[in-house]
């Protein structure tokens, strides 16, 4: 459910500005939206999960 290191690492390369960027707000954004679509797929298939929705 959650981003693994390899997809996190795919998206910070795909995405940083220079070498070693992981803080600005394009890297930061990407790897929110990732877990959001993580999220979403989950919650299409088990949809009575208030646990995971919440925290």
């Amino acid at each position: 459910m959650s981003v693994t290191a390899e997809k996190k690492q795919e998206i910070i390369s795909d995405n940083a500005r220079a070498s070693g960027d992981t803080g600005s707000p394009e890297v930061q954004v990407a790897i929110l939206t990732e877990r959001i679509r993580n999220l979403t797929e989950h919650f299409k298939d088990h949809h009575k999960d208030n646990h995971s929705r919440r925290g």
